[in-house]
């Protein structure tokens, strides 16, 4: 039997089986019932052959059978495979648990994100309510706090202020979807730990419950039922372990403890021992990740405290990573004093301009620049070109790609684009497509109306046709000759003759003693027989 056939002869007797149930009051599940046809077709009391297809009466009694083990409530083999289905079908580990809370909160927050990425605000007051928005999307994923707590809101925003302010959604909208959900997140991780943080100091974190002291007693008090009930499932099992060996021992025992119903009630308890394992071990590991995770909180938390206290600016912890332009000289009071090279103080702050990173020694100077980098930049660029050891001391080599030192030429050409030129050309067919002209087309509308009167008289003419006598019963003929061909000869000897040239000469041109002068023709000429 073909598979699409064989699943569509499983899918009916499913939907029969479960409307046999049905009739009687028993609501039972698709996995339940398929699960159960398994176990009754491999059951080899039932006489169901694998290799054979069911044919009708299969077909009936199979249903019959699944049916009456479903309905029989005091059968614990049933109620072991119910326990089986549903913890297959319920329990996950820890990492595809946190994978579908995840999943479920993207979808949740798929409308807020939607809202905010595909905002086009202009006005000052749909600026207002795009950053509310933010900062709603902020406490929902994060789930520190409710949105609709006016003391939490405030908070959030205060947080999402110092690093985000409002005059920045400028910047925001004009970025891409894909960028602005990437800022999303990591906006919310920020003020997530401005909030942690300020409740750590005691100087805010309103509404926020500290996870790890709820876990510390939720853990503890979880495991101890999972071991409780751990126990007495295998108190039940040894009991019926111990039944069952003295009915073996005693063979009379058997007629009134019914072993096959003992030997079904050690299975169900046994499966249920060993579920009960695998989620205590799953809260074990749980225990000891909450522990590992809550020193590593309290260890960020006491290195932040240290960082921040009495000092108004955190250093960052990769500021010594930072490719510093000008080496460190303030670039402002390089291009406003006539080169004066003045080192920048990092602690006033650093400016980020087209992924490059300048310092400065005031806060005007830094201020001032900001307002028009590429001012001070030609600045400084022109400066260099008057005084050509700034390229080097500034490391300017981007700027005069043609100066470059030669112990720094393996790490710059790494950055530099070599110009490449190339003859390129192409060529496209006249005509592509097949051409659709239509020679009986025609625009002059008077040469149409020719057209259309010889048309009108062609239609009052009659075509006659005559035949005589003598082209009657005739018929054509035909005949055939033989092309003419050419002809030559050729004979054994060859012949020619030669005409004498003519030898012509004049006497007397160059005159002599008297005043006329005579010319004497003379002809030297040789005769045709001569030659």
């Amino acid at each position: 039997m073909p598979p699409t056939q064989s699943e569509s002869v499983i899918k009916n007797i499913i939907r029969e089986i479960e409307q046999e149930c049905a009739s009687y009051g028993e609501v039972a599940s698709d996995t339940l019932i398929a699960f159960m046809v398994k176990a009754v077709v491999l059951d080899p009391s039932n006489g169901f052959n694998m290799d054979r297809t069911l044919i009708k009466s299969d077909v009936e009694k199979l249903v019959k059978l699944c049916v009456n083990r479903l309905l029989d409530s005091k059968n614990p083999s049933l109620d072991t495979i119910k326990m089986q289905v549903y913890f297959d079908m319920n329990y996950t580990n820890r990492e595809e648990f946190i994978e579908e809370h995840h999943r479920i909160l993207e979808s949740k927050l798929d409308f807020v994100t939607r809202e905010i990425t595909d905002n086009r605000a202009c006005a000052q007051k749909e600026l207002e309510s795009l950053y509310r928005k933010i900062v709603s999307y902020v406490l929902l994923r994060t789930g520190v706090g409710s949105p609709t707590d006016i003391k939490i809101v405030r908070e959030a925003t205060a947080a999402l202020q110092s690093v985000f302010p409002q005059a920045e959604l400028g910047t925001f909208l004009s970025l891409s979807k894909k960028d602005k959900e990437l800022q999303l997140k990591e906006l919310s991780m920020i003020v997530t730990g401005i909030r942690l943080f300020n409740r750590e100091t005691g100087k805010g974190g309103e509404g926020i419950e500290f996870l790890p002291d709820i876990l510390h007693e939720a853990i503890p008090a979880t495991a101890q039922h999972i071991d409780s009930q751990l126990q007495i499932a295998q108190d039940q099992a040894y009991r019926y372990t111990a039944i069952l060996e003295k009915v073996t021992n005693n063979p009379l025992l058997s007629v009134e403890l019914k072993p096959y119903m003992l030997k079904e009630l050690l299975y169900n308890v046994r499966q249920y021992e060993i579920f009960l394992k695998i989620i205590l071990s799953e809260i074990i590991t749980c225990a000891q990740e909450v522990k590992l995770m809550t020193k590593q909180l309290g260890a960020l938390l006491e290195q932040l405290k240290m960082n921040v206290s009495s000092k108004t600016a955190i250093p960052t912890s990769n500021f010594d990573k930072l490719l510093i332009q000008y080496r460190g000289f303030c670039g402002y009071t390089l291009a406003t004093t006539d080169g004066l090279l003045l080192p920048g103080n990092p602690a006033i702050g650093i400016l980020k301009h087209k992924e490059k990173y300048y310092t400065f020694n005031s806060r005007s100077a830094a201020y001032s620049f900001a307002e028009n980098p590429e001012h001070y930049i030609n600045l400084i660029t022109e400066k260099a070109k008057k005084n050509a050891e700034l390229i080097q001391l500034l490391e300017l080599h981007q700027q005069f790609e043609t100066l470059i030192p030669c112990s720094e030429i393996k790490v710059i050409t790494k950055h530099i684009k070599p110009i490449t030129k190339s003859e390129t050309g192409t060529q496209t067919d006249t005509h592509i497509l097949p051409p659709t002209i239509v020679r009986s087309y025609d625009w002059n509308e008077w040469e149409l109306r020719r057209k259309a009167i010889k048309l009108a008289n062609l239609r009052q003419k009659v075509t006659h046709s005559v035949q005589t006598d003598l082209s009657h019963m005739r018929r054509e003929n035909y005949s055939q000759v033989y092309p003419t061909r050419n002809a030559a000869t050729q004979s054994m000897r060859e012949g020619s003759t030669a005409v004498p040239r003519p030898q012509i000469y004049i006497a007397g041109l160059r005159g002599g003693q008297t005043k006329t002068t005579y010319g004497v023709k003379v002809n030297l000429t040789r005769a045709v027989d001569e030659t």
